[in-house]
Order: C-alpha cells, then sequence, then structure tokens
C-alpha cells in the first residue's frame, strides 16, 4: 500500500478500555506529529461491579491520558449503544468536551443519559446515518452497517494519508437480523480491495467454531416453545436485543398472549427503538398492575433481570417482592440470553427460587432460545477474507482470547499480527507495527454520584471490611497521660463469639486494658504513638483469636 505522507507523522491506537477484557471500551487513534497530533475516541462504555467493589455498580475506564491531551480530542465516535460502548459517556464527557458522533438509535440512547445526567444542552451530539462518511481533521471516517444483538452496529473505516484502519466494533453476519439492516458484505470488500493496513477486531467468539446463528432462528423457536407452554410466561432477555424483544412480542402475539413489559430498561429501549423508526406495528402492552386480570395463559412478561441483577424485574419477582407480577407453579420462565462470567451465582440463586415456587426455568441449555451476537470462527474468517488486511489486532477479549484470535490471523495469512493491553501505545504505521510506549491506564468507579478512582482509599477500606471487618476504639486520657473514664469499643462484621463462646468484644477490651496498663510513661504524651501502640495491641489479639486481620481504628481524646 503507498502512503502520501510529507512529515514525520504517525498513525497511533491506543487502547484504554476493552483490550484484555471484554466490555468497558475505550479507544483511541491519534495522528500526526508528537508536536502536532490529534486524535480520535471510538467508544466509551462501562462494565459492572463483579462484587471485588463494595458499593460499586458501575466502573469505567480512566481517561486521564487523553483528558490531558483533550485540547487535541477531535470527537468521541460510537459504533452501537450497547452499555460497554456508550455507557460512560455522561459519566465522562466533562472531563473531555469534544463532538460525539454516532447513528440515529445510539444517539436517542445516548441523549436520554445526557439528560439523566443534566448536560444535554451542553454536549454536540451529532447524529449520522447509516453508511455516513465525513472527516475529523485528518480523519475520513466511514460507517459501515454490521449486524449484531442491537441495532445499527457499525465498524469504522478510519482512513488517513498512512493507511486505513477497520475497526469492527462488535459484529457477527447475520443472515436474518429480525430488526436493522443485514451486514454490508459488498462495501466490507471494497473497502478491503482499497487496501486495509490494520484491522482492530473483535475476539469474544474465537474458540467457537461455525457461526454465532441467526436471530430470525431464535425468533421461529421461541414461538414453538411458547406455543406449547400453559400458565403465566416470562421471558427475560438483554433490553438492548431489540430484535429479541421483537421476536417474544411476535412469538407472543403468535399464541394468543398478551406481553406486559417489566423493568426501566425495556420501556426505555422499546421507545427509543420505535422513535428511531426499528419497531413498528407492535400490539399494544398491557400494564403490570392489569395483567392479574388476563387468563394466565394469554399473558407473557418481558422482563429484565437475565443477569441476576438484584434491582431488576426478575429479581424481585423471584423473590417475590414485585407489587404486580406474581409466579406459582405451573408458570415458566424463559431465560433467553446467556450467562455472563462472573455473573454465575446471582443468576443460579434466583432460578434456584422459582424452581422452589414450582416455576418451570427454561435456559438456552434446555431449548434453542439464544444466540450470540458475536462472531464465531468461520464469521471471522470471512471478515478476514474481505477486508485483506496488512496487520490484526484482536481487542474485545481476555488473553487468551486475544492470543486465539492471533494464531487464527497467521492461519489465515495475515502478514503482522499484534497483541496489545490497555495502555499500550502502537504505531500502526508508518513501518512494521509495534509498540512505542505505555500510557496511563486502568478504572474509575461510580462511588454513588462520585467519580472516583478504583484506587481510591474508600473503596480499599470497604473492601478491607468486607473481608475482615472493624474495630472501633475511643480512650481518653488527661494531660498526664491517665486513662479517664472507660473507654469505648465496637465491632462491626466481626462474629460475636470465639469457638469457646467468649465474645470477641471481651477479647478486644481485654487487650486494651493489657495495653493501656503497659503503656510506657514517655509514649503517652503522644497521641499518635498511643493510638498506633493500642491498635497494634487490639488488632494482634483479634487475629489470634479469629485468625483474620480485622481493621482497627484508635482515637484518642485529651480531657
Amino acid at each position: 500500500m503507498s502512503h502520501n505522507s510529507s512529515d514525520n507523522s504517525e498513525l497511533l491506537f491506543v487502547p484504554l478500555g476493552g483490550t484484555g477484557e471484554i466490555g468497558m471500551n475505550l479507544n483511541l487513534y491519534g495522528f500526526g506529529t508528537e508536536e502536532d497530533r490529534k486524535w480520535i475516541m471510538v467508544d466509551l462504555g462501562v462494565t459492572f461491579s463483579d462484587g471485588r467493589t463494595p458499593g460499586v455498580d458501575v466502573i469505567m475506564p480512566d481517561p486521564t491520558f487523553i483528558e490531558e491531551h483533550r485540547q487535541d480530542l477531535i470527537a468521541i465516535v460510537l459504533t452501537h449503544a450497547h452499555e460497554d460502548h456508550i455507557g460512560a459517556v455522561a459519566h465522562l464527557w466533562p472531563k473531555l468536551r469534544c463532538p460525539v458522533y454516532a447513528t440515529p438509535f445510539t444517539a436517542e440512547l445516548v441523549k436520554g443519559k445526557l439528560i439523566e445526567a443534566g448536560i444535554e444542552q451542553e454536549v454536540p451530539l451529532n447524529i449520522v446515518d447509516l453508511g455516513a462518511r465525513f472527516d475529523l481533521g485528518p480523519f475520513d471516517i466511514e460507517f459501515v452497517t454490521l449486524t449484531h444483538s442491537i441495532p445499527e452496529p457499525n465498524a469504522l473505516a478510519i482512513r488517513t494519508q498512512l493507511g486505513t484502519v477497520m475497526h469492527t466494533g462488535d459484529w457477527k453476519i447475520d443472515p436474518g437480523p429480525v430488526v436493522g439492516e443485514t451486514l454490508d458484505s459488498k462495501r466490507l470488500a471494497e473497502i478491503g480491495e482499497e487496501g486495509v493496513r490494520a484491522i482492530v477486531c473483535d475476539s469474544t467468539n474465537v474458540f467457537t467454531p461455525g457461526e454465532a446463528g441467526s436471530e430470525a432462528d431464535v425468533g421461529t423457536s421461541l414461538t414453538e416453545l411458547i406455543g406449547g407452554l400453559d400458565g403465566r410466561v416470562v421471558v427475560t432477555t438483554f433490553a438492548s436485543n431489540v430484535a429479541r424483544l421483537e421476536s417474544v412480542i411476535r412469538a407472543a402475539e403468535a399464541n394468543g398472549r398478551h406481553v406486559v413489559l417489566a423493568g426501566r430498561s425495556m420501556f426505555r429501549v422499546i421507545a427509543a427503538a420505535r422513535d428511531t423508526g426499528h419497531l413498528k406495528n407492535l400490539p399494544p402492552f398491557v400494564e403490570a398492575a392489569d395483567a392479574g386480570y388476563l387468563p394466565k395463559d394469554k399473558v407473557l412478561f418481558l422482563c429484565t433481570g437475565s443477569q441476576g441483577e438484584p434491582r431488576a424485574a426478575l429479581a424481585r419477582i423471584a423473590a417475590d417482592a414485585h407489587r404486580d407480577i406474581v409466579l406459582e407453579e405451573g408458570d415458566t420462565v424463559i431465560f433467553s440470553s446467556r450467562i455472563i462470567p462472573g455473573n454465575d451465582v446471582a443468576i443460579f440463586e434466583m432460578q434456584n427460587d422459582l424452581a422452589r415456587a414450582g416455576v418451570r426455568v427454561i435456559t438456552e441449555k434446555d431449548h434453542f432460545v439464544h444466540v450470540s451476537g458475536h462472531p464465531c470462527r468461520d464469521e471471522l474468517t470471512a471478515m478476514y477474507q474481505w477486508i485483506k488486511p496488512e496487520l490484526a489486532i484482536p481487542v474485545h477479549g481476555e488473553a487468551r482470547h486475544l492470543l486465539e484470535h492471533a494464531a487464527l490471523a497467521k492461519e489465515l495469512q495475515v502478514p503482522e499480527t499484534l497483541v496489545i493491553q490497555n495502555g499500550d501505545m502502537v504505531r500502526l504505521a508508518p513501518g512494521a507495527a509495534e509498540v512505542v510506549d505505555e500510557v496511563p491506564s486502568g478504572r474509575v468507579v461510580m462511588d454513588g454520584d462520585v467519580l472516583v478512582p478504583s484506587w481510591d482509599a474508600g473503596i480499599q477500606a470497604r473492601r478491607r471490611l468486607a473481608f475482615a471487618g472493624a474495630v472501633f476504639v475511643s480512650v481518653a486520657l488527661n494531660e498526664k497521660g491517665a486513662v479517664q473514664g472507660d473507654p469505648e469499643i465496637r465491632l462491626i462484621g466481626l462474629p460475636e463469639r470465639d469457638n469457646d463462646g467468649v465474645r470477641f468484644e471481651e477479647h478486644a477490651y481485654d487487650a486494651l486494658n493489657n495495653a493501656l496498663d503497659h503503656l510506657p510513661q514517655r509514649k503517652r504524651k503522644d497521641e499518635a504513638q498511643v493510638s498506633e501502640y493500642l491498635r497494634r495491641a487490639v488488632r494482634s489479639a483479634i487475629r489470634k483469636e479469629w485468625g483474620k486481620k480485622a481493621a482497627v481504628e484508635v482515637i484518642v481524646t485529651r480531657v
């Protein structure tokens, strides 16, 4: 491929999220010299807590590197509307303050998030057509229509003077997508014929042979399955999978069942899909409060919570805590989804709650009720045959996915492959691809309404408390260092008694009083020394009896 560059410009790729992991995507492309370099960001998503960050639900990539260069950040370009690609836009945009580009459905969901954050008037949100092509500084951006488990998934052909990058985003090959356009293989092949320097490609299903399967086939299977069920039927799936929502609604309609929506995101996504022309001529929905008046075999509940989310509709239904929806023996819940790693325990607990209530549970293991939205090996092979890249950089996968994807690319005769991780700065051109620098990367979290780094002291303290509890000690000393009144001790998160039935509070008091009796006079003049001396004594006693290091806080006051 010939390049026309009259200076020392470089074409760079820097992932800050979504490489070496599945989710939380943030990708940067840079062009220019070190003194004059412009950037675009592709996607800005979240991941969700797996329990290792107590009190935190939403986790995002750390944007520090590009925040420091935000005067050179031209735009954020969004490939599609999944949370791991758009979920951080409203949270992090105030640090970036640049225009955002997205196709209509994606833009509609982003707009809702901006309204919730109260910044919709500040953010330049540019809605672009499917197949649009436009310039952003030194970048020529073309949206190429793909298929996925959400409307309007796009690859980006990013053209520069030093070559073209095909950034696939999330995709699959679906000949029957139900909602939206089919994959534009003709355009992909045309771009491949033009010459592509690099492909940055989804790795999620690289270990799975064959193809992911068609959404239309799932719809047919659901119609047949629901037709053979008595009692109430609940179907839970990802709210963002608009094609699946339509398949479920049509399956209910074909079997004489009225659909009841349950869960905020169901209403939000269906409204966005209707507003952008993706769901048409749907039968009217029934309010949850009115569902009880329908015969059991005439209702279908379409609800959120397929991943065991504790506040989602299905979790409340399973716990018999939903205000309007009650299930009983003879009813059925269909999980039209897969288990995302890390959610196993919560999902199985919910399914067991349902089973104990006499509710039949059907999953993808029992019946054909789900297909993946990501490419399997045959689909990856087809993409490489269309694009014919000089270089393959696998993303959107854990380390083992990336390595396997690189091996597949080599099998397909791709001349160069490069396996990288978040924070690597890769020079794509000129010359052979290589990692030329490492930039700050990591995670930030939403702690309530406050954005903090994942290593924040409060988060670290909560981790320690979750493991071994805490002991709080309060001691008053007079000016001569003598104890005034009775010390106070409070234990949080410790067992009440040891194996011999002795209260841990007693162990703490014994250790404290013994330490006070032996506290050297010279240390009594310094509150910090007193505090540390007592802290060590109490912690050592608790550890001896319990086997764990509780967090111990000692407050010393003068009276």
